[in-house]
């Protein structure tokens, strides 16, 4: 297929599916991990931190450089440094050079960061969102999937067996891209300058402020469980790495499920944003608060445990296409930035919530501070969604002025 020709949907979905799949499908190998390397379970968990860092950095920066040279060249570069950072993972035993190929891992944000920018630069605003709903719902099912892959082939060919499917994951993207996604973008400029000359605009809004960061902390719980979750659940329960993948793709199950609400809430109730928000915060910290209730009173059992997962995913999902959208319409003219600035905050959040439970996490306390640090970020999220609330009170937009939640068939 020629280099100008546009890409396939399916494309784009394998690209932002590989993007999802790199975040935590490995995780359920991290105890072993930890014991072939050497180090303590806390210091192997903070490359799950350090990688939202550098995917927040990347999300910031692949937008604007793809407007000055294009999207093919920056989608090709960005997978094949994914390939070869997936390829040093698979083969190193030394703790720096993983790290090293880890933070290389973090190029497949590209795949997220572009795909709607292919699409904006193909269809209008229409096509655009019914396209995207298609390749949000692989967004939704990576975490759901990933996990249970993951533990799978890590106890058929152990730890690498993961790093090794990146690789090879890796290389058959990088060929389908070269193959199939033609350059999309027909102008070049200074938009890399014009984004970030918006961001001041932004940072002025105190709304912008408070659905990003009800949106991000809300997600951040999602981050926490993913980096504690492995050694909490292998020390209070015994699992192994295939059970670690299954019962870990359980909070997914409950956000598409609060997702599918808010969509048909959407369609029948005039709602603000705000009140789902609310809602969802609640649900999520509730399905929290039971789980430690039950283990610091000894009767947390694995189905307990799942079913607050779900309620916090239920939450979450609740939440996610509400403040998304809030996020959007404080500055209609600026929903580009937006878009890009909250993603960045989502995973600057993701991090920094994963580095403070890294801090103190030892297996005798896995639990404790997996539920804890789950409920700190789960009320955060809360405080920002009633901060809002007042917000929009005050100002006298709390019904007429902030669209309806978006709808999600």
């Amino acid at each position: 297929m020629s280099s100008r020709t546009p890409p396939h949907l399916a494309t784009l979905i394998i690209l932002t599916g590989s993007a999802v799949l790199t975040i935590n499908m490995f995780v359920p190998s991290l105890p072993g991990m930890a014991v072939e390397f050497g180090v303590d379970y806390a210091e192997m968990s903070m490359v799950v931190g350090a990688y939202l860092l550098v995917t927040a950095i990347m999300q910031l920066v692949f937008g604007p450089i793809s407007d000055v040279v294009g999207r093919r060249p920056v989608m090709l570069g960005g997978m094949a440094v994914f390939t070869i950072g997936s390829l040093i993972c698979a083969l190193t035993s030394d703790i720096t050079l993983f790290w090293i190929g880890r933070m290389l891992q973090a190029a497949s944000a590209v795949g997220v960061a572009l795909s709607r920018a292919v699409l904006r630069d193909q269809y209008e605003p229409r096509e655009i969102a019914q396209k995207m709903s298609t390749v949000s719902m692989v967004m939704a099912l990576g975490p759901l999937l990933g996990p249970a892959l993951g533990g799978f082939i890590d106890e058929w060919l152990g730890w690498r067996g993961n790093f090794a499917f990146y690789t090879l994951m890796g290389l058959a993207v990088l060929v389908l891209t070269w193959r199939d996604l033609g350059e999309t973008s027909k102008t070049r400029g200074g938009s890399f300058a014009d984004q970030f000359r918006a961001w001041p605009e932004l940072f002025r809004s105190p709304r912008f402020w408070g659905y990003a960061l009800c949106w991000s902390f809300s997600i951040a719980t999602f981050h926490v469980f993913v980096s504690v979750a492995p050694l909490a659940l292998s020390t209070a329960f015994g699992m192994t790495a295939g059970q670690l993948g299954i019962c870990m793709g359980t909070m997914s199950v409950g956000f598409m499920l609060g997702s599918y609400i808010s969509g048909q809430v959407a369609k029948r109730v005039d709602w603000p944003l705000t009140r789902l928000l609310i809602i969802g915060r609640l649900a999520a910290a509730i399905g929290i608060v039971v789980a430690l209730v039950a283990y610091e009173i000894g009767l947390l059992s694995v189905p307990l445990l799942v079913a607050s997962m779900v309620a916090n995913g239920l939450g979450n999902g609740l939440t996610a296409p509400n403040a998304a959208s809030g996020v959007m319409a404080v500055r209609p003219h600026l929903a580009g930035a937006a878009s890009g600035l909250s993603s960045a905050m989502i995973q600057f959040a993701g991090a920094l919530a994963t580095f403070a439970v890294g801090l103190v996490l030892l297996p005798v306390i896995a639990m404790e501070v997996l539920l804890v640090g789950m409920l700190s970020v789960a009320v955060i999220g809360l405080l920002a969604a009633l901060w809002l609330v007042r917000l929009e009170q005050e100002r006298g937009i709390i019904r007429t002025d902030v669209p309806k939640a978006p709808q999600i068939d």
